[in-house]
């Protein structure tokens, strides 16, 4: 007789004629769903071009308690959420349930997915759990939005039958996880993009482009405003051999009158699509008044290069936000060749191998992740300290990885910065080595700054942590120069990212279902996200749409509620794909 795992993962069973969800009307839980409850609605109806799907499994993210705190507001929501609401749930595992009929040559029922949910449609942000209905429903319809996207086609397929839904689900965030490691950044102006070259009181007479500004590659607009005079004739006479516009910029604006770009950035990096706004800014001379008032005017993935031997008198106010979604970048030379101020240090987004490298806010889910890609690496850091003001959540985190860390050799470090004498004790030697690099994984700007501080030469600080567009955090951007040291963030993935992090969960290389610390059916999404917002949690949530329902339930309260899928678990502490199984065929209807 065939059980109903078996029959669930055929995914040919008819269809039921209603789809269960929950909306999310406008900003705060209280616009979640209807009286706390997902609703019911008609099954969608799909057309030619068009895939119906189920949602087999979805994590929560943090990403979706912004969608809950700021509603319409939210840079990725282009609609009144009260005439159509949004569905959460961009962590997910689909399987094809029907499939529309110009499309049957390509898919069948059956097919399993995962989908990279940051979808680009003719130039439009789109995102799957935010513009298309996400994985806090039974069924949705993929479209050509999904299907043929300005990247390709966003679904993945998954190419075990044995890899779990929540192992599939949770490819998403681990993605952006490996992402922030991969990321490029420019070693050289854009070409043919626009640059402005920015005088202060201390620049020099005279500077040179060893490239970047020639026959080979050159801007096609050059802004200038205050350049030396020696300087600006050369910049001038270059510029009319090579065809180059040039605009004399005699003020730099107002902060508050430049009009930034707040759309999503394309996870192509450095894709050419900069958006609104300037790709290389030259600052002659580190000002940090100049470096405040000149940064709002920087396009997406933009570049300002500090030139200057010596520090600046004061920190700078950086927008941390924007160095996470719009990539901006400072760099710097002590030298006058600008071009120097890009290449003499690229950009290094990997863990620098055998060196020191410390994560801040690692209990939560993502640095847990963070934390386990660094031990697991090839070639990782010789020390890792995490950080985190929960002892529960530090605790668990130590629990669960100082063991195999040391069996790699690697100095392994938790503290609580809530302990401040102890803390302040074990950061000391840090504040005089500084750290290879630091991963933020606290959206909180003075964390960020505090953090930038225990920077080595040449250390790079990757801000993971989505800061809102417009936080300010003090940075001491001499370091810019001074050390070559870099400050970068991102955590979106492609489309490549996702389909490597599959396949290292597919061959055992990196185990997603380590992130696993909760469960739920559909019920019980509402107390997930309640739970992610406040932080409750070491490790991800996952929700099963399809399931009977079944309240948050952690993994050691198994044993009481489900104690079968308890017994399948690694340690009594790890989910893993035989307790998944268990759990469908005890809980599937």
């Amino acid at each position: 007789m065939t059980d109903k795992l078996e029959l669930y993962r055929r995914a040919d069973a008819p269809l039921p004629a209603t789809n269960r969800l929950w909306p999310l009307y406008g900003a705060g839980f209280e616009n979640l769903g209807v009286d706390g409850k997902p609703i019911t609605v008609p099954m969608p109806e799909y057309g030619p071009n068009e895939l119906l799907v189920r949602h087999d499994a979805c994590g929560h993210c943090f990403s979706d308690i912004k969608v809950i705190h700021a509603g319409q507001n939210h840079p990725r929501i282009h609609r009144n959420m009260r005439e159509r609401p949004v569905v959460l749930g961009h962590e997910v595992s689909i399987t094809v349930v029907a499939v529309g009929d110009n499309l049957r040559d390509q898919y069948k029922v059956g097919d399993r997915f995962i989908v990279q949910a940051d979808i680009f449609y003719h130039g439009q942000n789109c995102s799957y759990g935010y513009e298309i209905d996400g994985g806090l429903s039974e069924y949705t319809v993929i479209d050509q939005r999904v299907l043929n996207g300005d990247h390709g086609n966003y679904l993945i397929p998954i190419q075990k039958a044995e890899t779990g839904y929540a192992e599939a689900a949770l490819t998403e965030p681990w993605a952006c996880v490996i992402a922030a490691y991969q990321l490029r950044y420019r070693t050289a102006p854009r070409a043919n993009g626009t640059m402005w070259i920015i005088g202060t009181e201390r620049a020099k007479p005279m500077y040179t482009f060893s490239r970047g500004f020639d026959e080979a590659t050159h801007p096609a607009k050059l802004l200038l405003t205050n350049v030396p005079a020696p300087f600006a004739a050369w910049l001038r006479e270059r510029a009319a051999r090579l065809g180059i516009a040039v605009e004399d910029v005699p003020e730099l604006p107002d902060p508050a009158t430049v009009e930034t770009d707040d759309a999503p950035v394309s996870p192509a990096a450095d894709s050419g699509d900069t958006g609104r706004g300037v790709e290389d800014i030259i600052l002659l001379g580190a000002d940090p008044d100049l470096i405040e008032r000149a940064s709002p005017n920087l396009a997406s993935y933009g570049i300002m290069a500090l030139m200057d031997d010596a520090p600046m008198a004061r920190k700078v106010k950086v927008d941390v936000g924007r160095i996470h979604y719009n990539r901006w970048l400072y760099v710097g030379s002590t030298g006058t060749d600008i071009a120097k101020a890009y290449s003499d240090t690229p950009v290094r987004s990997t863990l620098k191998p055998g060196g020191r490298a410390w994560f801040v806010g690692a209990g939560g889910p993502m640095g847990r992740m963070h934390v386990q890609a660094a031990i697991q690496s090839e070639n990782g850091p010789a020390i890792i300290v995490c950080t985190d003001v929960s002892d529960v959540r530090l605790d668990d985190l130590c629990t669960s990885f100082s063991l195999e860390a040391q069996s790699k050799g690697i100095k392994f470090i938790c503290l609580n910065p809530m302990n401040k004498e102890a803390y302040a004790a074990a950061m000391a030697p840090f504040k005089e080595t500084g750290f290879d690099d630091v991963i933020v994984l606290a959206p909180v700007t003075p964390v960020i700054a505090e953090a930038a501080t225990y920077l080595a030469p040449k250390g790079v600080m990757n801000i993971f942590a989505g800061v809102p567009r417009g936080k300010f955090a003090d940075i001491d951007l001499s370091d810019a120069y001074l050390k070559q040291a870099r400050v970068i963030g991102h955590s979106a993935s492609t489309i490549e990212n996702m389909r490597f992090m599959l396949e290292q969960a597919e061959t055992g290389q990196l185990s997603p279902n380590r992130s696993v610390a909760a469960i739920g059916s559909l019920e019980a999404a509402y107390d997930g996200l309640k739970a992610v917002d406040e932080t409750r949690f070491p490790g991800k949530i996952v929700i099963y749409p399809h399931i009977k329902p079944l309240p948050l339930t952690t993994l050691t309260d198994l044993k009481d509620v489900l104690p079968t899928v308890y017994a399948k678990l690694k340690d009594g502490r790890e989910w893993t794909t035989e307790a998944e199984a268990e759990l469908l065929r005890v809980m599937l209807p």
